[in-house]
Protein backbone atom coordinates (compact mmCIF):
# COMPACT_ATOMS: atom_id res chain seq x y z
CA UNK A 1 0.00 0.00 0.00
CA UNK A 2 1.11 3.35 -1.01
CA UNK A 3 -0.13 6.28 1.99
CA UNK A 4 0.05 9.47 1.28
CA UNK A 5 -1.16 12.48 3.88
CA UNK A 6 0.01 15.84 2.52
CA UNK A 7 0.06 19.64 3.61
CA UNK A 8 1.17 22.27 1.48
CA UNK A 9 0.49 26.12 0.83
CA UNK A 10 0.52 27.12 -2.98
CA UNK A 11 -0.20 29.71 -5.63
CA UNK A 12 -2.52 27.84 -8.00
CA UNK A 13 -4.54 28.55 -11.00
CA UNK A 14 -7.00 30.32 -8.88
CA UNK A 15 -4.95 32.29 -6.01
CA UNK A 16 -3.41 31.04 -2.79
CA UNK A 17 -4.70 27.75 -2.03
CA UNK A 18 -3.94 24.57 0.76
CA UNK A 19 -2.69 21.68 -1.23
CA UNK A 20 -4.44 18.95 0.74
CA UNK A 21 -4.17 15.14 -0.52
CA UNK A 22 -4.96 12.26 2.20
CA UNK A 23 -5.08 8.78 -0.02
CA UNK A 24 -4.15 4.92 0.15
CA UNK A 25 -3.33 3.40 -3.27
CA UNK A 26 -3.10 0.00 -4.14
CA UNK A 27 0.52 -1.51 -5.13
CA UNK A 28 1.00 -2.72 -8.68
CA UNK A 29 -1.30 -0.49 -10.39
CA UNK A 30 -1.41 2.47 -12.24
CA UNK A 31 -3.32 5.49 -10.10
CA UNK A 32 -4.39 8.57 -12.12
CA UNK A 33 -4.19 12.18 -11.24
CA UNK A 34 -6.81 14.44 -12.93
CA UNK A 35 -7.56 18.01 -12.48
CA UNK A 36 -7.29 21.14 -14.07
CA UNK A 37 -4.39 22.69 -14.93
CA UNK A 38 -2.73 24.63 -12.03
CA UNK A 39 -4.72 22.46 -9.33
CA UNK A 40 -1.99 20.78 -7.66
CA UNK A 41 -1.40 17.43 -9.69
CA UNK A 42 2.38 17.89 -10.85
CA UNK A 43 3.29 19.95 -6.86
CA UNK A 44 2.32 16.35 -5.45
CA UNK A 45 4.31 14.37 -7.85
CA UNK A 46 7.29 16.65 -6.93
CA UNK A 47 6.18 16.19 -3.00
CA UNK A 48 6.13 12.77 -3.58
CA UNK A 49 9.54 12.51 -5.52
CA UNK A 50 11.08 14.72 -2.45
CA UNK A 51 12.01 17.50 -5.30
CA UNK A 52 9.44 19.95 -3.07
CA UNK A 53 8.71 19.91 0.64
CA UNK A 54 5.52 19.96 2.05
CA UNK A 55 4.52 22.17 5.47
CA UNK A 56 3.53 19.22 6.53
CA UNK A 57 3.03 15.38 5.67
CA UNK A 58 3.30 11.51 5.69
CA UNK A 59 4.61 9.12 2.75
CA UNK A 60 5.01 5.49 3.20
CA UNK A 61 5.51 3.05 0.05
CA UNK A 62 6.09 -0.32 0.14
CA UNK A 63 6.40 -0.68 4.37
CA UNK A 64 9.35 2.11 3.88
CA UNK A 65 8.79 5.35 5.01
CA UNK A 66 9.75 8.42 2.82
CA UNK A 67 8.71 11.36 4.58
CA UNK A 68 7.04 12.06 7.91
CA UNK A 69 7.52 15.53 8.90
CA UNK A 70 6.46 14.62 12.94
CA UNK A 71 9.50 12.20 13.62
CA UNK A 72 11.85 14.55 11.09
CA UNK A 73 12.08 11.98 8.60
CA UNK A 74 13.04 12.92 5.24
CA UNK A 75 14.50 10.82 2.65
CA UNK A 76 16.20 12.71 -0.29
CA UNK A 77 15.24 12.02 -4.48
CA UNK A 78 18.49 10.13 -4.45
CA UNK A 79 17.40 7.68 -1.25
CA UNK A 80 13.70 7.19 -2.93
CA UNK A 81 13.18 4.61 -5.57
CA UNK A 82 11.40 6.43 -8.07
CA UNK A 83 11.39 6.89 -11.74
CA UNK A 84 9.72 9.71 -12.95
CA UNK A 85 9.11 10.43 -16.83
CA UNK A 86 8.13 13.85 -17.98
CA UNK A 87 6.26 15.18 -20.78
CA UNK A 88 9.45 16.72 -22.38
CA UNK A 89 11.47 13.60 -21.99
CA UNK A 90 14.11 15.35 -20.37
CA UNK A 91 17.27 13.14 -21.79
CA UNK A 92 20.67 13.79 -21.55
CA UNK A 93 21.09 15.08 -25.29
CA UNK A 94 24.97 14.45 -25.62
CA UNK A 95 24.36 10.75 -24.27
CA UNK A 96 23.38 7.28 -26.43
CA UNK A 97 19.85 5.81 -26.02
CA UNK A 98 22.07 2.99 -24.40
CA UNK A 99 24.08 5.37 -22.43
CA UNK A 100 20.84 7.11 -20.99
CA UNK A 101 19.53 4.16 -19.49
CA UNK A 102 23.12 2.95 -18.25
CA UNK A 103 23.36 6.55 -16.24
CA UNK A 104 20.00 6.04 -14.69
CA UNK A 105 21.40 2.56 -13.13
CA UNK A 106 23.81 4.59 -11.19
CA UNK A 107 27.27 2.48 -10.34
CA UNK A 108 25.41 -0.92 -10.40
CA UNK A 109 24.34 -1.89 -13.91
CA UNK A 110 22.16 -4.51 -14.79
CA UNK A 111 23.41 -5.61 -17.80
CA UNK A 112 20.15 -7.88 -18.78
CA UNK A 113 17.81 -5.58 -17.94
CA UNK A 114 19.29 -2.81 -20.77
CA UNK A 115 19.45 -5.16 -22.90
CA UNK A 116 15.84 -6.35 -22.32
CA UNK A 117 14.44 -2.94 -22.25
CA UNK A 118 15.90 -1.67 -25.28
CA UNK A 119 14.45 -5.37 -27.15
CA UNK A 120 10.78 -4.91 -25.39
CA UNK A 121 10.95 -0.61 -26.20
CA UNK A 122 12.10 -1.31 -29.73
CA UNK A 123 15.12 0.78 -29.67
CA UNK A 124 18.25 -2.13 -29.70
CA UNK A 125 18.86 -0.64 -33.63
CA UNK A 126 18.64 3.01 -32.39
CA UNK A 127 21.34 1.93 -28.74
CA UNK A 128 24.05 4.55 -30.20
CA UNK A 129 21.45 7.10 -31.54
CA UNK A 130 21.63 10.71 -29.90
CA UNK A 131 18.14 11.67 -28.78
CA UNK A 132 18.06 14.40 -31.35
CA UNK A 133 18.01 11.74 -34.17
CA UNK A 134 14.87 10.57 -32.84
CA UNK A 135 10.89 10.68 -33.26
CA UNK A 136 8.80 12.17 -30.42
CA UNK A 137 7.45 8.67 -29.43
CA UNK A 138 11.35 6.94 -29.58
CA UNK A 139 12.04 9.55 -27.04
CA UNK A 140 9.53 8.85 -24.69
CA UNK A 141 10.17 4.97 -25.23
CA UNK A 142 13.51 5.94 -24.24
CA UNK A 143 12.12 8.31 -21.15
CA UNK A 144 9.87 4.97 -20.17
CA UNK A 145 12.79 2.40 -20.40
CA UNK A 146 15.47 4.82 -18.33
CA UNK A 147 13.27 5.42 -15.44
CA UNK A 148 11.92 1.04 -15.18
CA UNK A 149 15.60 -0.09 -15.00
CA UNK A 150 16.26 1.85 -11.83
CA UNK A 151 13.54 -0.70 -10.97
CA UNK A 152 11.62 1.72 -9.32
CA UNK A 153 8.89 1.15 -6.41
CA UNK A 154 7.18 3.99 -7.88
CA UNK A 155 6.95 5.45 -10.95
CA UNK A 156 5.66 9.08 -11.29
CA UNK A 157 3.98 9.82 -15.22
CA UNK A 158 3.85 13.50 -15.53
CA UNK A 159 1.33 14.02 -18.92
CA UNK A 160 3.95 11.39 -20.17
CA UNK A 161 1.89 11.23 -24.00
CA UNK A 162 0.45 14.22 -24.42
CA UNK A 163 2.78 16.14 -26.73
CA UNK A 164 2.49 12.82 -29.15
CA UNK A 165 -0.02 12.32 -32.27
CA UNK A 166 -3.07 10.44 -31.78
CA UNK A 167 -1.92 6.97 -33.28
CA UNK A 168 1.68 7.33 -31.11
CA UNK A 169 -0.42 7.74 -28.13
CA UNK A 170 -2.25 5.30 -28.33
CA UNK A 171 0.46 2.34 -29.33
CA UNK A 172 2.65 3.32 -26.58
CA UNK A 173 -0.75 3.26 -23.77
CA UNK A 174 -0.75 -0.46 -25.20
CA UNK A 175 2.96 -0.47 -24.56
CA UNK A 176 2.78 0.86 -21.05
CA UNK A 177 -0.11 -1.56 -19.73
CA UNK A 178 2.30 -4.48 -20.85
CA UNK A 179 5.13 -2.66 -19.15
CA UNK A 180 2.97 -2.43 -16.05
CA UNK A 181 2.20 -6.23 -16.27
CA UNK A 182 5.49 -7.03 -16.73
CA UNK A 183 7.60 -4.88 -14.12
CA UNK A 184 4.02 -4.94 -11.64
CA UNK A 185 4.98 -1.57 -10.82
CA UNK A 186 3.04 0.77 -8.95
CA UNK A 187 2.47 4.07 -10.83
CA UNK A 188 1.13 7.42 -10.48
CA UNK A 189 -0.05 9.03 -13.98
CA UNK A 190 -1.25 13.23 -14.22
CA UNK A 191 -3.63 12.96 -17.44
CA UNK A 192 -6.15 15.27 -18.67
CA UNK A 193 -7.23 12.44 -21.39
CA UNK A 194 -10.21 10.86 -19.80
CA UNK A 195 -9.76 8.22 -22.41
CA UNK A 196 -6.34 7.65 -21.66
CA UNK A 197 -7.20 7.89 -17.97
CA UNK A 198 -10.00 4.79 -18.68
CA UNK A 199 -7.44 2.72 -20.90
CA UNK A 200 -4.63 2.64 -18.10
CA UNK A 201 -5.84 3.61 -14.58
CA UNK A 202 -7.56 1.13 -12.43
CA UNK A 203 -8.24 3.99 -10.15
CA UNK A 204 -8.51 8.13 -10.01
CA UNK A 205 -8.07 10.96 -7.51
CA UNK A 206 -9.69 13.75 -9.08
CA UNK A 207 -7.91 16.76 -7.81
CA UNK A 208 -8.99 20.94 -8.39
CA UNK A 209 -7.89 23.82 -6.13
CA UNK A 210 -5.56 21.58 -4.09
CA UNK A 211 -8.32 19.32 -3.03
CA UNK A 212 -9.64 15.59 -3.43
CA UNK A 213 -13.13 15.54 -5.10
CA UNK A 214 -13.09 12.29 -5.66
CA UNK A 215 -11.44 8.80 -5.54
CA UNK A 216 -12.68 5.85 -6.96
CA UNK A 217 -12.77 3.43 -10.28
CA UNK A 218 -12.91 5.68 -13.84
CA UNK A 219 -16.66 4.62 -13.79
CA UNK A 220 -17.06 6.20 -10.46
CA UNK A 221 -15.30 9.26 -10.76
CA UNK A 222 -16.37 10.02 -14.38
CA UNK A 223 -20.00 8.33 -14.38
CA UNK A 224 -22.93 9.83 -12.86
CA UNK A 225 -26.45 8.15 -12.72
CA UNK A 226 -29.59 9.84 -14.48
CA UNK A 227 -33.38 10.44 -12.60
CA UNK A 228 -34.17 7.39 -13.65
CA UNK A 229 -31.52 5.55 -11.84
CA UNK A 230 -29.79 5.21 -15.35
CA UNK A 231 -25.88 5.38 -15.21
CA UNK A 232 -24.10 7.21 -17.95
CA UNK A 233 -20.77 7.15 -18.37
CA UNK A 234 -18.14 9.83 -19.73
CA UNK A 235 -16.05 8.64 -22.74
CA UNK A 236 -14.07 9.69 -25.67
CA UNK A 237 -14.29 9.11 -29.47
CA UNK A 238 -11.19 7.25 -30.29
CA UNK A 239 -11.78 6.85 -34.01
CA UNK A 240 -14.46 7.44 -36.34
CA UNK A 241 -15.10 5.09 -39.43
CA UNK A 242 -17.43 5.60 -42.56
CA UNK A 243 -20.88 6.12 -40.33
CA UNK A 244 -19.77 4.53 -36.78
CA UNK A 245 -17.46 5.56 -34.12
CA UNK A 246 -15.90 4.04 -31.54
CA UNK A 247 -15.94 5.70 -27.86
CA UNK A 248 -13.67 4.29 -24.71
CA UNK A 249 -15.53 4.46 -21.49
CA UNK A 250 -14.88 2.43 -18.49
CA UNK A 251 -12.16 0.60 -20.18
CA UNK A 252 -14.14 -0.67 -22.70
CA UNK A 253 -14.85 0.28 -26.39
CA UNK A 254 -18.49 1.20 -27.64
CA UNK A 255 -19.74 1.81 -31.38
CA UNK A 256 -22.12 4.03 -32.61
CA UNK A 257 -23.84 5.57 -35.11
CA UNK A 258 -21.32 8.64 -35.88
CA UNK A 259 -23.28 12.01 -35.26
CA UNK A 260 -22.05 15.04 -37.46
CA UNK A 261 -19.98 17.11 -35.55
CA UNK A 262 -18.27 14.97 -33.94
CA UNK A 263 -14.12 14.19 -34.09
CA UNK A 264 -11.92 11.97 -32.76
CA UNK A 265 -10.47 13.26 -28.85
CA UNK A 266 -14.27 14.58 -28.41
CA UNK A 267 -15.75 13.91 -24.43
CA UNK A 268 -19.31 12.12 -25.32
CA UNK A 269 -21.86 11.05 -22.55
CA UNK A 270 -22.84 7.60 -23.16
CA UNK A 271 -26.37 5.84 -22.11
CA UNK A 272 -26.12 1.84 -21.92
CA UNK A 273 -29.44 1.94 -23.48
CA UNK A 274 -27.84 3.49 -26.98
CA UNK A 275 -24.83 1.97 -27.17
CA UNK A 276 -23.91 -1.85 -28.34
CA UNK A 277 -20.19 -3.26 -26.32
CA UNK A 278 -17.51 -4.60 -28.83
CA UNK A 279 -14.71 -4.91 -26.20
Amino acid sequence: MISISIRKKLNMAGGPADLVVDAELPLQNITALYGPSGSGKTSLLKIIAGLTQPDEGFIQVNNEVWLDTKNKINLPPQKRNIGFVFQDYALFPNMTVEGNLRYACSKNVDEELVKHLLVVTGLTAFANHKPATLSGGQKQRVALARALVRKPSLLLLDEPLSALDNETRLQLQQELLQFQKEYKFSALLVSHDIAEIYQLAKSVISIDGGKVLKVGRPAEVFGFATNAGQINLIGQIVSIDNEMMEVLADQRLYQLKYVEGLSVGDKVCLAFADVKKIG
